[in-house]
């Protein structure tokens, strides 16, 4: 049996850095067929010198332009043959054999279209990592969160989490895609520039019939927050932007538009809480992100999947609020939930 082709392809942006410290072990890894590549986002620094000086025979894409993250790799990807892609970040670091346990997963399912490793903090390997975790849910009200982490709750791992389960959506730190999968999806939506962009692509997956898992027989190391950190009042617009993009989306169109409302109500709960908080350019980002999203109204519409499926049946979605649950019942730790699916 051929071995499938896996190509690990990691966007850089001004990460010289990240580069230095993290590339050396994913040039290790032990898969059979592979290639690493690094696409670049038009880096003002000398990441791409240094990858070139130091690391010859690694593949390099160079984009004309930052177009983020879901445009920058779209673009790259258009240009590269495997039958398996790896979106890893930059600042991620990987064991020898992170790659092959996912492959074997996805290589017996042919209804599985992505997946992701066990996803633990660089910083301290025995916990897991605040962008991924062991798997992404979504909440009623469409808040994404994790086996692992709840808001900012990170568990320990002790193995709580070895379980292979599909989930609804899978990190871009280290996403698992099949590329026949990426390219009849449509790949990321380049209009997002940054963050959630891999929930809408997982979303629009399912939609289409195909499962997302989780492989606890691999895992990777994160650093997180090697490009905008918690903090930043643009990464904050940004979640709280497309985040109402993914469910004027992906949900029922029945279904869209009353759950919009009420996130509204949600996010400007959100937003007084920042204000209490002193953090007036977090806030005002919540406002930008409103005032942007209905702007884009009429044009994230038009790209609305065609395949619908009640959100509530896929695997991953927890049917209370994951708010509720933490702030009001205090339940911090996700096994608490009381999730089957």
């Amino acid at each position: 049996m051929t071995t499938a082709s896996v190509a690990v392809v990691i966007l850089n942006w001004n990460g010289k850095a990240l580069l230095e410290r993290f590339l050396p072990s994913v040039l290790q890894s032990s898969y059979a067929n592979l290639q690493v590549i690094v696409g670049d986002n038009a880096s003002t620094d000398d990441s791409v010198a240094f990858v070139r000086q130091n690391y010859p025979n690694i593949r390099i894409i160079e984009n004309d332009k930052n177009y983020g993250f879901a445009g920058g790799y779209n673009k790259v990807l258009e240009q590269v043959n495997a039958d398996y892609y790896v979106l890893l970040n930059s600042d991620v670091e990987v064991p020898e054999n992170w790659i092959q346990p996912v492959i074997d997963l996805m290589q017996n399912d042919p209804k599985i279209a992505a997946a992701q490793p066990k996803i633990k903090w660089q910083q301290d390997k025995s916990k897991f990592e605040y962008a991924g975790a062991a798997g992404g849910y979504l909440d009623l009200h469409c808040l994404p969160f994790c086996r692992g982490r709840v808001f900012d709750t990170v568990e320990d791992d002790h193995g709580q989490y070895n379980d292979v389960k599909e989930i609804f959506w899978a990190s871009g730190a280290a996403l698992f895609i099949k590329s026949e999968c990426w390219k009849i999806s449509g790949g990321l939506d380049p209009d997002f520039f940054a963050h959630m962009e891999e929930i809408d692509l997982c979303w629009r997956l399912k939609n289409m019939g195909y499962k997302i898992m989780y492989c606890p027989d691999a895992e990777v190391y994160h650093l997180g927050g090697g490009t905008l950190n918690a903090d930043n009042p643009y990464k904050t617009y940004l979640n709280f932007r497309n985040n109402l993009i993914i469910m004027q989306k992906n949900l029922p169109l029945s279904d869209a538009y009353f759950r919009i409302f009420i996130r509204f109500f949600i996010d400007f709960a959100a937003l007084l809480n920042f204000v209490a908080q002193g953090k007036l350019d977090s806030a005002m980002s919540i406002s930008k992100a409103h005032f942007h999203f209905l702007q884009q109204l009429s044009a994230n519409g038009k790209k609305r999947a065609k395949q619908q499926i009640p959100y509530h049946k896929h695997a991953g979605y927890y049917s209370s609020s994951i708010i509720y649950a933490y702030f009001i019942k205090k339940i911090k730790r996700f096994s608490d939930l009381g999730i089957k699916n």
